[in-house]
């Protein structure tokens, strides 16, 4: 069975993107919207310079538009964008980069429909549905609600080094997605938290 890749989201200091990069982190997300871990453009900037070739730079974003995306990607180079709002697919694609779709698992139905409704998505990221908050909250959904179809499975939602093998079994997503599991307060990780998620993840 291929190793589950691994996303550590919400970085925004240099020691927390080394730190997930020597720990074998295969992705890199930067929270470009208003978050408690939003950094801006440049700042992604900066940080991704730290990324080394084959580790993936991931942008998120929450219902901006198409000009707010564009003076992003002229300042950072980004190489899968995330979407966590009512973005439509043609939203999502005009961007002519893979795009991963955030489905907030209120019931069964949400993952069956968003398969539906964004068919060319490099992934749909399951993440908790609660009220008034995109991502990042540390909360558990059902890991039964989960069913397999074509388009890989980005599993997020309160996710930590106690709970992530358990995922696996459960759920064999195509990754994990850990941001608030790794943290020792919002924005700042914990390099000890995110060495010990990916040896979990992938035990």
């Amino acid at each position: 069975m291929q190793d589950v890749k691994v996303k550590i989201c919400g970085l925004t200091r240099e020691q927390d993107v080394q730190a997930s990069v020597m720990a074998g982190a295969d992705a890199i997300g930067f929270v470009l919207t208003r978050s408690p871990r939003q950094i801006t453009a440049a700042r992604a900037n900066e940080l991704s310079l730290l990324v080394p070739a084959g580790v993936l730079k991931v942008g998120l974003f929450l219902n901006q538009s198409r000009a707010e995306i564009e003076q992003v990607l002229n300042t950072v180079s980004l190489d899968i964008l995330q979407f966590h709002g009512t973005e439509s697919a043609e939203d999502c694609r005009q961007f002519d980069l893979p795009y991963l779709k955030s489905v907030s698992m209120l019931d069964g139905s949400a993952l069956k429909i968003a398969a539906i409704d964004y068919p060319d998505a490099a992934g749909l990221l399951l993440d908790s549905h609660v009220a008034g908050k995109v991502g990042g909250s540390g909360k558990v959904f059902d890991w039964s609600l989960i069913s397999k179809g074509s388009i890989p499975l980005w599993l997020a939602g309160g996710l930590n080094q106690d709970n992530v093998a358990a995922a696996m079994q459960q759920a064999q997503p195509f990754a994990v997605d850990v941001s608030s599991g790794v943290e020792s307060s919002p924005g700042i990780k914990c390099a000890e938290k995110i060495v010990a998620f990916i040896n979990a993840a992938r035990s």
